[in-house]
């Protein structure tokens, strides 16, 4: 009973716009105080947020993000694009496809679906609607492209989940790989059915002379050696993650200084959006963590285990069930927070189920993902709105009902198939 206060509550807290971590972190110290007195519930407030920023795994969510930072003010993203762009973008649709691909790569190494949503409408969006797509298509395009940051490695998400779940980040990161390329394969081929079911919506681009394609294609070479050393390092066991993320921050400043954009106003401006962010984040998850606590106390998990044991579902069906959960909530919620809420509830029961975390994972964060686009949140839409605020909301939602559909069949092969997950993992 105090649970469900607890959860109706913290609810409406969200609901009347109360910051996240103010809303978990209040209704956990109480819910523990309820449970186990004021003088405990405040030391687990301490020891949390005590050893929350000591975390040495906690470590490589601000580098990983320092990183991304550099690389978007490094103008790497733009170079992307052309590269992309120079390949692809004189077929039909390529400029969708072109904006896909570069939102996949910028992702590697950001992490952070609204700030790749955010790079991409700025560089992508105006050349998409110069060559007469439907503003439908190129918003659409941009707001689900900005999706895969949730998933790629490094993907501060996938970081949570191991986290909470005391789970490998390395073995996440890895697992991540093949579904995100599944993520932007499938993007990729709704925008090629959409090219032909509707011709005037997405047009051919400029086709550029050979030279120029392999020019262009030359200037990725800093993208390619950053992604091989951070990602190769950690399959191949060179560094642990948080090691990567350092190597990451390190090779991201020296490629900006040799390739001449070295420039101490930015890195300034990098250091500052990056410790904006990581303080932000660190809120919100030790506000999570405090609610996982008045959780595990109240036993609650083990109530919902005993439910489903009652119902007679197998994993497929606790796992149909746990993803109708988390589209109902997407349509309140933000990813990170719904994430960060609903894992410590659902992971005891899979576990319990011998279902593999790892495999897990992913389909959480893939579940997760789905709700950055769909009404009436959409956060990833409303990134978008916010950098071109000429648009109209309707028109966004409409351009990313495709690839909502695209993500549902994705979710439903990756819950089918383990295999694709954990293929590179064991």
């Amino acid at each position: 009973m105090i649970m469900l206060i607890s959860f109706a509550v913290l609810f409406l807290l969200l609901f009347l716009r109360v910051p996240i971590a103010v809303a978990t972190g209040t209704v956990g110290v109480l819910g523990l105080a309820w449970y186990q007195g004021w003088s405990a519930a405040f030391a687990q407030l301490g020891t949390i947020a005590t050893e929350t920023v000591l975390s040495y795994e906690f470590a490589v969510i601000p580098l990983f993000i320092l990183m991304g930072n550099i690389v978007a003010k490094s103008g790497l993203a733009d170079e992307l694009y052309a590269a992309t762009y120079a390949l692809i973008g004189h077929l039909r649709g390529g400029l969708a496809i072109t904006t896909v691909g570069a939102c996949g790569g910028f992702s590697t190494f950001c992490g952070s679906s609204f700030a790749t949503a955010a790079t991409m409408s700025r560089i992508a969006y105006p050349p998409m609607v110069r060559y007469g797509y439907a503003q439908s298509v190129a918003t659409g395009t941009i707001a689900a492209g900005g999706t895969l940051g949730i998933l790629i490695p490094p993907s501060i998400a996938l970081v949570f989940y191991g986290i909470i779940t005391e789970t490998d980040i390395g073995q996440l990161f890895i697992a991540g790989i093949i579904p995100g390329l599944l993520g932007i394969l499938m993007y990729c081929l709704t925008i090629i059915l959409i090219s032909y079911a509707r011709p005037g919506s997405c047009p051919s681009g400029e086709k550029m002379p050979l030279r120029e394609r392999f020019s262009a294609v030359r200037q990725i070479w800093a993208f390619t050696m950053l992604v091989l050393l951070v990602l190769g390092g950690i399959y191949l066991g060179f560094f642990s993650p948080t090691e990567s993320a350092a190597v990451g921050v390190v090779g991201a400043i020296l490629l900006t200084f040799l390739r001449g954009r070295f420039d101490l106003t930015r890195i300034h401006e990098a250091l500052q959006d990056s410790a904006a962010t990581t303080v932000s984040l660190i809120a919100i998850l030790i506000g999570s963590l405090i609610f996982a606590n008045l959780v595990n106390v109240s036993n609650f998990p083990f109530l919902i285990v005993d439910w489903i044991e009652g119902l007679g579902f197998n994993l497929l069906g606790v796992l149909c069930v746990i993803i109708l959960i988390y589209l109902l909530l997407g349509a309140v919620l933000e990813s990170i927070s719904m994430l960060l809420l609903t894992v410590p509830v659902f992971y005891p029961v899979v576990s319990s189920m011998g279902m593999d975390l790892v495999w897990f994972g992913i389909v959480v964060v893939v579940a997760t993902e789905i709700s950055l686009i769909t009404p009436p949140v959409g956060l990833n839409v409303f990134v978008l709105k916010s950098v071109l605020p000429e648009l109209d909301l309707k028109v966004i939602f409409k351009g990313v009902f495709p690839f909502v559909i695209a993500d549902m069949l994705r979710l439903g092969v990756i819950v089918l198939f383990p295999s694709i997950s954990l293929l590179l993992v064991h």
